[in-house]
């Protein structure tokens, strides 16, 4: 392909990896909707193809296999009988495989998978025999699963008790971009956004290349919402909807578990989601918070001198939660609803809480800013028992060299003003946060803004700040 890919590169290197070893490689990729999982594979390896085929959403095994038979004819097995059933399909493809002459890795792309497997079809038990008793004995295979139904691919390939146990030899799970990804994309497409601008961007579109492909480069960003997103034939009216159910076959605990999740901040304990959601404390309930942890949608993590028993479970999908905090306003505004919004109050308020999600998907960014990429880290929450109601500190990076960074994070369109009050409160905080976990590393208190702080008298006392061009790195 000739059109510029934006990142990616960690991929990348994974894929030729595959096409340089000597052994014949089985790799599972797999990630939520319209991120961009072909496309990674195409423009990586589509000219050492030797096959490609995709399953077809909701269709039956003849069907399946009539468009499996079709694919397998394209690449030059036009002689071949059409297989009736998936033994004979994949027997077909080893005979159009070893015809082929090409001297690098032999390419396999099988797109959409859980789609080919349909139930009581074969396939799985098809695919296991193909690459046990074929394509791993030979070398020169790449034999590549990719799907968005990520919980088929956990529980049916990356789980498997049978004839596919532990024969993946690599996996990708494709996260959405980065900020520094999306500036990328945008400079690229010309599409003249400023970073604060490409920062709400992401506030609600998170960093999903197919949602940023959807802008327009003539209208503001505020116009690009409303048309995304408010409009009356907005391409992501329903896009919440399709996405769990494309990743998730019977997505229906999930989004009870994201929707209360979604209530409440700071998180809930796993105790805490059984009761709000009335699902039992059992293994499918952990199995359920695991699949929407590996797709990126909620964070587990600890507070800070909590036990592993007391883990918080965080909502941090930036367009889920934009989501759920505005679908219900298309009932009753107009189409130009965001481009009045972004200029009121609430607007504020509610940048604020997302800009400190946007911090919390960009923790190797903020240690970079700190320098101490290279320090041991982990990263906690905390709340106070004893100062002011409801004290929290939302990102606390305890380092390995002895020191522990409490993160305020404040989203301003100017650099940010630390007052008297809000000083004293900063103050406090720290010191209760030293007293209650009886700590014996020293703490800095770490400004995280968009443009930085006014000097003045107060200012000085903050030892570490990260700016907004910081989370861009």
């Amino acid at each position: 392909m000739t059109e510029h890919f934006i990142g990616r590169k960690s991929e990348i290197q994974v894929l030729q990896d595959c096409m340089e070893s000597r052994e014949s490689e089985f790799l599972a990729i797999y990630g939520r909707r319209r991120i961009g999982k072909t496309l990674l594979v195409r423009h990586t390896l589509e000219e050492h193809f030797v096959f490609y085929a995709e399953g077809i959403l909701n269709e039956n095994t003849d069907v399946q296999l009539q468009n499996f038979n079709k694919e397998t004819a394209r690449y030059g097995g036009s002689s071949l009988l059409p297989a009736t059933n998936w033994i004979n399909a994949f027997d077909n493809l080893g005979s159009l495989v070893e015809s082929s002459v090409t001297t690098h890795k032999k390419v396999i792309f099988l797109d959409e998978v859980s789609s080919m497997a349909t139930v009581n079809s074969g396939f799985l038990s098809a695919l296991a025999h193909f690459w046990n008793r074929w394509a791993s004995l030979r070398g020169d295979i790449l034999l590549i699963i990719c799907g968005s139904a990520t919980s088929w691919i956990i529980k049916n390939i990356m789980g498997d008790k049978g004839g596919l146990h532990n024969r993946l030899t690599r996996q990708i799970l494709l996260q959405p971009f980065t900020l520094k990804e999306c500036e990328e994309y945008f400079q690229t497409h010309g599409i003249p956004l400023t970073r604060y601008q490409m920062v709400e961007c992401y506030m609600i579109l998170g960093g999903i290349p197919y949602y940023l492909k959807l802008m327009k480069r003539e209208l503001s960003l505020p116009q690009n919402i409303d048309l995304l997103y408010f409009s009356q034939d907005a391409p992501l009216r329903n896009e919440y909807k399709f996405l769990y159910e494309s990743l998730f076959s019977s997505p229906d605990n999930h989004i009870k578990i994201i929707e209360a999740l979604a209530k409440v901040g700071h998180g809930l304990t796993r105790g805490d989601i059984a009761d709000k959601t009335g699902l039992s404390a059992s293994g499918r309930l952990t199995k359920t918070l695991g699949e929407l942890i590996e797709c990126g949608f909620v964070r587990e993590y600890l507070a800070y001198g909590k036990k592993e028993r007391d883990r918080l479970y965080q909502l941090i999908d930036p367009f889920t939660l934009f989501h759920l905090h505005f679908h219900d306003k298309r009932k009753v505004y107009s189409e130009n609803y965001w481009l009045h919004f972004c200029t009121t109050s609430a607007h504020a308020a509610w940048s604020g809480y997302a800009f400190e999600r946007v911090c919390l998907q960009h923790t190797a960014q903020i240690r970079k800013a700190l320098g101490v990429s290279g320090v041991l880290t982990e990263i906690y929450s905390w709340r106070s028992k004893t100062a002011e109601p409801g004290a929290q500190i939302d990102l606390v990076i305890d380092r390995a060299d002895r020191v522990v960074n409490l993160c305020e994070i404040k989203y301003s369109s100017t650099p940010f003003r630390i007052t008297r009050p809000y000083a004293e409160k900063l103050r406090s905080k720290r010191a209760a946060f030293l007293e209650e976990t009886r700590k014996i590393k020293s703490a800095h208190t770490t400004m995280i803004t968009t443009f930085g702080l006014v000097h003045n008298e107060y200012s000085n006392e903050i030892l570490s700040q990260v700016q907004l061009d910081d989370l861009f790195l």
